[in-house]
């Protein structure tokens, strides 16, 4: 350029109006941690454990949910437009679907915006009835007895033909575009509690989508949800976005006067729209260790569940170490509605069968473990023994109840043992069993550190009454899939209750849940009659009493060990907040805030 060209085009820049400064982006908002135990799917029809059901309860949306903040829970409405009419006998249901709510945008819809409808919800059960499904949670649809439901699969499985999508069940109609009615045989108090409140099993899914993806439908979730399936690396990690297509959803809740912790953060909170955070990355990280340092490293934005080898670091007696305390992390302290068990398999020709000779063997096992020794050294004190199945924070649930399932007695269990012919005949210092065979019990067992140091204990416990234990070490899935086929002996695994009603505790003893809740394989006529009662009865002295008598029989006949009930850790960094565990529920992402500002860069 020449000289006087050059000047001019200087003069011409330093004239011209200064170009607006770009705004700056606003920062996604990320939300990081892991998860202890490998997904086993994303379909709701086919996924019982809690680690799946946390994933799909925020892909998926049920027609009714829990306040985030209540204690005691409350059931408040999510699609459903409100309260259900319920008739007087708890027999007939009538929902209303909210008109305007949409499926996220998925190849299966061609393009088109997919609005739910009652007729979803229809499907959506009629998926878990498919025998082809094979549905862990179809013993909880079965029991509610649906008029024509139960009829419909029975001869479905006798025939052995596809399940017939089209066919009207009497008591499951979309009777409007946005009016489900369902009708059940015996009165059915807590219907919507057991099956429509809960976002993890009981979400709508779209028949399309099913159709369009096949077998191949666990991979392609697609719900109402607020978040959505972006990558997924099996057992490894799960990253998850923001549905950009979701409703506007504010922050409600209604927490306890005297709830401090939960009135901050609804104070916080209230009137924001939720999602609060853009994505969600969920790793797979099994051991405790490396899982522990990758929170302290900030490369997680919150740990779920600090695992019990660390808990002396993270929050000794309950309170958040004051190194931790120092950097602005907040703990959270849960008592938590569950119990760790350890199932029996009553089909195993040891352990299992009603003979007085076998349950004498298992409750000679269970008196010989000592489950205060289990607290204390391999759950650092994170946990309360249990006496029955049921819960803390369930009907049914009695802080006073005293049983054998938690003594600790290895004399009783000698005696017991020596009295039913499990003596040692060869003198190589083993029991052995009645007709002289060895007597050795196999637990299946996992290769982690809480699993190890349990492992260890009842190694311990069962040598000092004389029977030989060996370990099967496999992955949780497959130790779960062994169960539910009833290939295995004896197994570790722990029950959360999905609602604030107790009998979902009993589920694991009912007959007809054999292969899905029940591990055990117990089947005893006069429990399934007493749990048939306590379904159609309503809350009160009656149904009490028949608690008192279910838990009476779980213990005499010993098909779970019942252990304990854990109080869960959980800690938030400081550019975290909201987090209030969940309880008879699994979705909180929507419900918590990341400060992008503060967070590290990763």
């Amino acid at each position: 350029m020449k000289p006087l060209l050059a000047a001019l085009a200087t003069c011409l820049a330093l004239l011209a109006p200064a170009r607006a400064a770009e705004p700056a982006a606003t920062p996604v908002k990320t939300l990081r941690y892991a998860l202890k135990v490998a997904e086993t799917g994303l379909d709701p029809a086919h996924v019982s454990d809690i680690y799946s059901r946390t994933l799909t309860s925020h892909i998926f949306e049920g027609l009714y949910t829990y306040d985030p903040l209540a204690r005691p829970t409350r059931i408040v409405p999510l699609i459903a437009a409100g309260e259900p009419e319920t008739s007087a006998d708890f027999r007939t249901f009538t929902i209303q679907v909210r008109p305007g709510i949409y499926f996220a945008d998925d190849p299966a819809f061609k393009g088109r915006r997919r609005e739910v409808t009652a007729a979803d919800f229809v499907y959506s059960i009629k998926r878990f009835a498919d025998p082809a499904n094979n549905s862990p949670a179809w013993p909880s649809y079965e029991e509610m007895g649906i008029v024509g439901l139960n009829e419909l699969r029975e001869k479905v499985d006798r025939s052995g033909k596809p399940f017939p999508y089209d066919a009207e069940v009497e008591g499951l109609k979309a009777t409007g575009r946005y009016t489900l009615q369902v009708r059940t045989r015996e009165a059915r108090p807590r219907l919507i509690e057991s099956v429509f409140a809960g976002n993890d099993l009981y979400g709508a899914v779209a028949r399309e989508v099913v159709e369009f993806y096949g077998d191949k439908i666990s991979e392609h979730p697609v719900g109402t949800g607020p978040f959505m399936l972006k990558a997924w690396r099996r057992s490894s990690q799960l990253v998850f976005e923001r549905n950009p297509g979701y409703r506007e959803r504010r922050y409600e809740a209604s927490p306890a006067p005297g709830d401090a912790e939960a009135q901050a953060i609804y104070t916080r909170f209230k009137g924001r729209r939720i999602p609060m955070v853009d994505r969600v990355v969920v790793d797979i990280i099994v051991e405790n260790q490396p899982r522990w340092l990758a929170f302290l490293n900030n490369e997680h934005d919150f740990i779920e569940r600090v695992p019990e080898d660390f808990i002396t670091q993270a929050a000794p007696a309950r309170r958040l170490a004051p190194n931790l305390a120092r950097r602005g992390m907040h703990a959270v302290f849960t008592l938590a509605p569950d119990s760790t068990l350890t199932c029996f398999n009553l089909d195993d020709p040891v352990v299992g069968g009603m003979a007085p000779a076998r349950v004498a063997l298992r409750r000679a096992i269970s008196l010989a473990y000592d489950t205060t020794r289990e607290i204390q050294l391999a759950r650092r004190g994170q946990a309360e023994p249990a006496q029955s199945p049921l819960m803390p924070g369930t009907s049914g649930f009695d802080a006073s109840f005293k049983s054998e399932m938690g003594d600790y007695d290895p004399a009783r269990a000698r005696a017991l043992l020596d009295m039913y012919g499990y003596v040692d005949r060869d003198g190589d210092g083993w029991r052995d069993l009645p007709d002289g065979s060895p007597l050795v019990i196999t637990r299946n067992t996992e290769a982690n550190s809480l699993s190890r140091a349990i492992d260890e204990l009842w190694d311990k416990s069962l040598r000092a009454v004389g029977i030989k234990l060996q370990l099967k070490v496999q992955q949780w899935p497959e130790n779960l899939k062994a169960a539910q086929s009833g290939h295995y002996q004896m197994w570790p695994v722990v029950f959360s209750a999905a609602q604030p009603d107790g009998i979902g505790a009993l589920q694991f003893y009912y007959g007809p849940a054999i292969g899905t809740q029940n591990l055990a394989r117990f089947k005893d006529a006069r429990f399934d009659a007493l749990y048939d009662r306590m379904q159609a009865l309503p809350d009160g002295p009656e149904r009490e009493a028949l608690f008192r008598e279910a838990k009476r029989m779980t213990v005499a006949y010993m098909p779970y060990k019942v252990h304990a009930h854990r109080v869960i850790t959980d800690i938030e960094q400081p550019w975290m907040s909201g987090f209030y565990r969940p309880l008879f529920w699994q979705d909180f992402w929507q419900f918590v805030d990341i400060d992008a500002a503060r967070q590290p860069v990763r």
